[in-house]
């Protein structure tokens, strides 16, 4: 077939073929599909450490950024728990680091912070989510024993003999507490 002819019949052929219209309707559809594929990979997406590093205006804000960014990255390293099968265990394995993260950035806030409405809230986040812990436990039938206060400050390195008791008052130093 030659050039000429071949021209003719794609004409024919495409004059008897609607034109494809992209209007308003194609570019939504356009729109849907790329939001589908897109947005799942941006939520998904997420950054632990800014792009950026934040830079501290004092030691103590230094301290408490280090010790908050600590807590953030052991959070989502416990949370990757393996699947076991079960669903409720496996709800339990991921939420218990997420509340203990939740637990220890509120030690962090109670050790540095100075906005006592924060730290009261702070001190609610540690016994509402220790609670939270307890009672996921429980419904998994593990047990609660975790119950040990958290500490809010660092504890320092002192002899035993200097340590001052007062009647009425107990201190419960279990080995998982001491720094």
């Amino acid at each position: 077939m030659s050039r000429p002819q071949f021209r003719r019949v794609a004409a024919a052929l495409t004059s008897r073929c609607p034109r494809p219209r992209f209007g308003l309707g194609t570019a939504l559809v356009g729109a849907r599909i790329l939001i589908a594929f897109a947005l799942p990979s941006l939520a998904l997406a997420h950054d632990v450490h800014p792009a950026a590093p934040v830079v501290a205006q004092s030691a103590e804000e230094r301290a408490f950024l280090e010790e908050n960014d600590a807590a953030m990255t052991k959070m989502m390293n416990d949370m990757a728990a393996k699947p076991t099968g079960d669903v409720d265990r496996d709800f339990v394995a991921m939420m218990t680091p997420h509340h203990q993260g939740a637990i220890d950035m509120a030690i962090i806030e109670l050790r540095y912070g100075k906005n006592e409405q924060l730290r009261r809230i702070a001190q609610e986040i540690i016994v509402d989510q220790m609670q939270e812990i307890a009672a996921m436990k429980l419904a998994i039938g593990e047990p609660a024993t975790d119950t040990t206060p958290a500490p809010t400050q660092p504890q320092p390195s002192v002899p035993a003999a200097s340590v001052h008791h007062h009647p009425g008052m107990q201190m419960d130093m279990s080995a998982g507490m001491k720094k």
